[in-house]
């Protein structure tokens, strides 16, 4: 039937689809993989509630001692049919887990933040928070750790009451911060966090230096599980603009000037719009922010960008830059698996899982932002389509094709002219994307992508 000529033009502007994109084509150069299983003593120092960890992963939240008594399923199960993963909790040991942020070295290592936890402040305060040098080996498929650093507060840098707020490295947990992002400026480390939000920094051993709230328009963002909000804002009505930052949608990703003098935190979420009782859109189409923070000032800008989504509801992974004025940014939706592994075969009224749908690695130029200060998206490369002629894939390859399904795909960084690292974040022990009743590992995979890169 032909309606078109019935609608007002409004409705037929709004019912157009965006402006085409780029798709580049993507080829698998190497695949290597951290297993799940993958642990690390606290150190001798740290208190003895360290030595293992997800002892408050209960349904209830009461303390379980009993190691492996927990059981780990998929966090995208359907109540009535959940899926395991084949890993229990609590662990002994600190598990080296889904990595958060990733920086390429010059030396073909990467250092790797871990994600803060479980998944949540409440049951995270066992998880202490470090990130790690490791190196692929491309070839063989293997991941070697290198170092662990675990961050820790001795001087009282934070400015609210921690976990292990009486001792005396203190170190920190995935009840204290969530980081996400992580970078290398000079001899500091700087990470994104989602609690609050705050910028964390510190030395390369460790040792926190500072914490900054974030700021935009003057005013402080905080989050719900910002220190000093006493009374959390958990639906969109219950919020205002003294918490304009959704729950766990704080700085995903994170990108570094080349220059060394600022940081591009990018905010997972949109905000909450207190005028018009929304969460910031522009024609019904959510944006995330990109702030910018000055390093040697220790200070905010003033300056961000708008980063529009392809459809509400996704989400980003990592943001890195290419250059001064491009960069990477991950979206994608909340699927896991193929259609074979979501469900177990055909869709069954009991399984209410989505397979992998969209998951895409944008390059994206902070110079050509239009009048309204939306980024432009040259274009992207699917991580779902990638091309395996030479069968480099250890697993997850398919007639010349590699498919990368994971839920949280939260880091990617330039590698060199022509290639990008990407890796997952496998949220231990709760995802299951590549294989059914098996917990994802921690997969690292180098890509061919010049197309992506040259593009302008």
């Amino acid at each position: 039937m032909r309606t078109h000529r019935l609608l007002p033009l409004f409705a037929l502007i709004a019912a157009l689809p965006a402006a085409a994109q780029q798709s580049f084509p993507a080829t698998l150069a190497g695949h290597a993989a951290l297993p799940a299983k993958s642990f690390v003593a606290a150190p001798k120092d740290a208190p003895a509630s360290l030595r293992t960890s997800g002892k408050y992963t209960t349904s209830d939240g009461h303390r379980e001692d009993k190691l492996e008594s927990i059981a780990g399923t998929s966090y995208l199960s359907a109540k009535e049919a959940p899926k395991p993963t084949g890993i229990s909790l609590p662990f002994a040991g600190q598990p080296v887990q889904g990595f958060s942020g990733i920086k390429a070295m010059k030396d073909g290592s990467f250092w790797v933040l871990s994600d803060n936890g479980y998944g949540s402040k409440a049951n995270s305060a066992d998880a202490m928070l470090m990130f790690h040098h490791v190196k692929p080996d491309w070839k063989s498929g293997a991941v070697k750790r290198l170092a662990s650093i675990f961050l820790h507060d001795p001087d009282k840098k934070v400015p609210f009451l921690i976990v292990n707020e009486g001792t005396q490295q203190r170190y920190l947990t995935g009840a204290d911060f969530d980081i996400e992002s992580i970078q290398f400026m000079g001899n500091d480390v700087w990470f994104g966090d989602e609690l609050g939000p705050y910028l964390v920094k510190a030395d390369r051993q460790g040792k926190v230096l500072a914490v900054f709230e974030t700021k935009l328009d003057g005013k402080t963002l905080r989050s719900p599980d910002h220190y000093s909000v006493s009374t959390p804002a958990t639906t969109p009505a219950a919020a205002n603009f003294s918490t304009p930052v959704r729950r766990s949608r704080g700085y995903e990703g994170m990108a570094a000037a080349k220059d060394g003098q600022f940081l591009y935190p990018l905010l997972e979420g949109p905000l909450w719009n207190e005028a018009d009782k929304k969460w910031e859109n522009r024609d019904g189409r959510e944006y995330l922010r990109i702030l910018e923070f000055n390093v040697a000032k220790g200070e905010w800008t003033g300056r961000s960008w708008k980063y529009a989504l392809e459809s509400n509801g996704n989400n980003i992974g990592d943001f890195n830059m290419i250059d001064a004025d491009t960069g990477l940014i991950i979206e994608r939706d909340n699927g896991e698996g193929t259609a074979d592994t979501a469900c177990n075969g055909p869709a069954r009224p009991d399984c209410q899982n989505v397979p992998a749908k969209f998951k895409r690695i944008y390059k994206i130029s902070l110079k050509d932002a239009d009048t309204d200060g939306f980024v432009r998206k040259i274009g992207y490369v699917d991580l779902l389509d990638i091309a395996d002629p030479q069968g480099v894939a250890k697993t997850g390859g398919k007639g010349g094709k590699f498919t990368f399904p994971f839920v949280t795909i939260e880091d990617v960084d330039v590698v060199d002219a022509e290639h990008i690292v990407v890796a997952n974040d496998n949220n231990l022990p709760y995802s299951t994307g590549r294989q059914l009743g098996r917990n994802d590992d921690n997969e690292f995979i180098l890509l061919t992508v010049p197309e992506l890169l040259n593009a302008r």
